[in-house]
């Protein structure tokens, strides 16, 4: 069963596809978006002009908007200079330590408000350049202006974080597989088209063109050639088709999976952690909307992002205030009946000049953040401000800067002297957590416990949780394995380490059938250190069959120095030293600057090689981190 998804893979590929209910139908072919052109010119000629359409380009004159009339730009050492040859676009780069190397733009990422620049550094690699162009000011600019990123900083732009196939191109294209070859370290991507085209969402369409000459859909289908997803009514099901790629997230598979496939069973997705989110599950890092969705009551009461955006333009279906009065009015929308009545566009409810900034619902409901230097992102949670929990960010002192949250708060209470809006917030349970100054994590239990809370805030709580976990919390949170959300459920496995080995197996044992992938490869991690010799033969069956899953979802991110961190742990846990110490100096060598990893590679090689060879490992860390402290110390303990 080892390779069984991979056959799987290469077999919907090359004509046929295994459906979940164990039948087999005919597989499509893709036939690019140009295809579609004839029938349905109206929606393609509203996709052409989009930022899926154009998020992956060739260079031409009509795709580059940026100045390549021999413009140089300087920074931290660094000097590029960007011109034209030809029908090439070039970019002359001297970096900090004198290298010099001229690389010819690749392809072209976005429109606006940024645009960046797509160099092949050997062949197959792309690398996405820091020096990008602001649509906007029509200036250059660097994306990291305020960082020291020397050419072996992993940060660097040629480094593994700035890699466009392992780290963009799956949300940038349609048909992706990224391809990597671990042993030299090289790529072979391919895809069926560069761009998010019509097929990146529908799914492939070779059947859908066979229904337009009267053949019948395979079985599996719907009616038309395609995966039922769209236009079905199933709010749920768009919603994680979009959240694919809005959304931080863990890929489980090599590429683009096909559409129409859970969110859940092709990606691990990021909990409101500390640097990515605020403690109150306001956006923090460019987190890409699906998490904050998943706080908001709209996502609760059934509305979805074809609610407010225009599928095929990737617009808003209105301006301004109106995609928000088209629901928030006196006179409703039936499609969500029990949304209360009311006039929300007017000084009564906003408080604040009519036509200003501070009438727009966007500037109270969903705060802004700047990411890639100019890019506003909008937090999609839809919350109330609540400036009375004190948590340091809310949408009143965004705008008001001269003012303080107590002043933020007082003002919301003479506007809204009776509001049922200022109950207790997770927000004080995690904020101490994300603090490290957690005594009693009684608070943290509570919120896992609170079925009234979304899930991700529930399995965010059972994260935080980890340090805190014992038999009687495995005990209290045993519930939370039968949730009926996922994240939920994966994330509670973790809290029954503390468990006791029985009451272990009894209870994640069925998590391994999980109907969610993402359950059952959180269910396997937990059984690597469970004794086989303790297991029924169904349970040793079923946990063998995830953890190859999981090991082969680890395979695709091999290009990623996080992924040889886990398999560090992995054979660390399964007391294997030498296997460990060959992870994490893969580490390293992906990114020396791995702080982390550095002082665990030393400690292999000594309980490998000897101390002499810890040495001579710390003497390497020390040359590329000389100022780490967890360095330093070993240095001491060394005799070094």
């Amino acid at each position: 069963m080892r390779n069984w998804h991979r056959i799987a893979r290469i077999i919907a590929f090359s004509g046929c596809a295994l459906l979940q209910n164990g039948g087999w139908a005919w597989a499509q072919d893709y036939v690019g978006s140009d295809a579609c052109r004839d029938c349905h010119d109206e929606q393609v000629q509203a996709w052409a002009g989009s930022h899926h359409a154009l998020a992956w380009t060739e260079p031409t004159p009509d795709t580059v908007v940026a100045d390549f009339d021999d413009t140089t730009f300087s920074h931290d050492g660094m000097t590029v200079t960007f011109r034209r040859e030809g029908s090439d676009y070039l970019a002359d780069v001297t970096e900090k330590d004198g290298q010099s190397q001229q690389y010819r733009v690749h392809s072209v990422a976005g429109i606006e408000p940024l645009q960046q620049y797509l160099f092949e550094t050997e062949p197959g690699r792309l690398q996405s350049f820091d020096v990008v162009w602001d649509t906007q000011a029509e200036r250059w600019y660097h994306l990291y202006p305020d960082r020291d990123l020397p050419p072996d900083d992993g940060l660097h732009w040629t480094g593994p974080y700035k890699n466009w196939n392992g780290r963009c191109a799956e949300c940038h294209a349609t048909g992706f597989e990224k391809n990597f070859q671990p042993q030299t370290q090289s790529f072979a991507s391919e895809q069926v088209e560069i761009g998010v085209g019509c097929e990146a969402c529908h799914g492939p369409g070779s059947a859908h063109l066979d229904w337009t000459k009267g053949q019948p859909a395979p079985a599996g289908l719907n009616e038309f050639g395609f995966p039922a997803i769209w236009g079905t009514g199933d709010t749920e099901i768009e919603i994680q088709q979009c959240a694919g790629c809005h959304s931080r997230r863990e890929a489980l598979e090599d590429g683009n999976p096909l559409p129409g496939t859970p969110f859940h069973d092709a990606y691990n997705l990021a909990l409101l952690r500390p640097g990515l989110y605020q403690p109150d599950g306001q956006i923090l890092d460019e987190v890409y909307v699906y998490g904050s969705f998943l706080q908001s009551k709209m996502y609760a009461q059934g509305v979805g992002c074809l609610n407010c955006h225009e599928a095929h333009s990737a617009t808003l279906k209105a301006e301004g205030n109106a995609v928000c009065t088209q629901c928030h009015s006196p006179a409703g929308n039936p499609d969500f009946p029990s949304l209360r009545k009311a006039q929300y566009d007017d000084p009564s409810h906003h408080h604040h000049p009519e036509g200003g900034e501070g009438a727009q619902c966007k500037s109270c409901h969903m705060i802004e953040r700047l990411y890639m230097g100019v890019d506003g992102r909008r937090d999609h949670s839809f919350r109330v401000p609540r400036p009375d929990l004190g948590l340091g960010e809310d949408a009143c002192t965004d705008c008001h800067t001269n003012q303080d949250q107590p002043w933020a708060a007082a003002a919301i209470n003479d506007w809204f002297p009776d509001s049922d809006h200022r109950t207790p917030h997770f927000g004080t349970a995690f904020a101490p957590a994300f603090a490290g100054e957690v005594e009693d994590p009684a608070a943290l239990l509570a919120v896992a416990q609170d079925g009234a809370q979304p899930g991700i805030v529930r399995a965010t709580a059972a994260y935080l949780l980890q340090p805190f976990a014992t038999p009687e919390m495995a005990e209290q949170t045993a519930a939370m394995l039968t949730d009926e959300d996922p994240l939920v459920r994966a994330n509670a496995a973790v809290l029954q380490r503390a468990a006791g080995l029985d009451d272990r197996v009894a209870r994640l044992s069925p998590l391994l059938s999980d109907p969610v992938r993402s359950v059952r490869l959180a269910a396997a991690k937990e059984f690597l250190p469970i004794p086989a010799a303790v297991l029924t033969p169904l349970q040793r069956n079923n946990a063998r069959e995830n953890m190859a899953d999981w090991q082969r979802s680890l395979s695709n991110r091999l290009d990623f120095p996080e992924t040889h961190l886990v398999l560090g742990g992995m054979a660390l846990t399964l007391r294997n030293p030498v296997a460990a110490e060959q992870a994490f100096r893969q580490v390293v060598s992906m990114d020396p600057q791995r702080e982390d990893a550095w002082p665990m590679l030393i400690q292999l090689a000594q309980i490998n090689r000897g101390t002499d060879a810890a040495r001579q490992v710390l003497d390497e860390g020390l040359r590329t981190l000389p100022d780490s402290p967890a360095l330093q110390d070993l240095a001491r303990q060394l005799g070094r």
